[in-house]
């Protein structure tokens, strides 16, 4: 049972260097270049994806396809889910992180960044297109720390992924910096302390594989 973890290509907000979160960027010419490139890293590796899971922001569902066609996978389901979205930053989505850092310190900025529990300031509303529509208003949040990023994604682990591991399907997760870190997070059983310490790169595959108990036996960083 393998699992495999990609995070999106290099965004627009990645090179320009602001807060994203929700916001739908897309990717760079070198973004696109390194999906392709981890596509073909996972065709190396003879690794035959059976399905995809993506969020439902471009540039986690562009690297996906881009990943699926270089793997010779095209044809397999996939399914778009806002579960994946990257954390929502708040009222510092599409603010310069450099000038941030100026205006509350580089301390702060951390802690937004990489502590567990601690929460963005809280945008007053959020301007969302149709993607969102059928999705109980409860449900999108105005910020969220990544503990709460955590508590959206572990339930798709646990009530999609997990079925289709079970059913011995290779898995595609393309995802974000921050759901994948959480996932990270939960899959290892690291500490809430030391979630600052996984770094999770642009388009590296990284590849899970599991016994029947869903213990990890492997892990390997193509």
């Amino acid at each position: 049972m393998k699992l495999i973890l990609v995070r999106h290509g290099e965004s627009e907000a990645n090179f320009e260097n602001y807060w994203t979160g929700w916001l739908d960027v897309d990717l760079t010419a070198k973004g696109i270049e390194q999906a392709k490139n981890a596509g073909k890293k996972i065709k190396t590796a003879g690794l035959s994806i059976d399905v995809a899971y993506e969020s439902v922001l471009k540039r986690s569902i562009k690297t996906a396809q881009m990943i699926l066609q270089e793997a010779d996978a095209r044809f397999v389901s996939e399914y778009k889910t806002w579960r994946l979205n990257e954390r929502h930053y708040g009222a510092l989505v599409g603010k310069n992180k450099d000038l941030i850092r100026k205006d509350f310190g580089a301390e702060q900025v951390k802690k937004w960044r990489r502590g567990f529990d601690e929460v963005p300031p809280l945008v007053k509303d959020n301007q969302f297109d149709r993607r969102y529509a059928d999705l109980d208003p409860r449900l999108i949040p105005k910020g969220e720390s990544l503990r709460m990023t955590s508590q959206r994604v572990i339930p798709l682990w646990q009530d999609q992924i997990v079925p289709d591991l079970m059913a011995e399907r290779t898995v595609l997760v393309c995802g974000h910096g921050n759901s994948l870190r959480v996932l990270v997070q939960y899959l290892e059983k690291i500490p809430t302390n030391q979630v600052d310490q996984i770094d999770i790169p642009n388009a590296t595959p990284m590849v899970y594989t599991f016994d029947s108990h869903l213990e990890i036996s492997q892990k390997e960083i193509l």
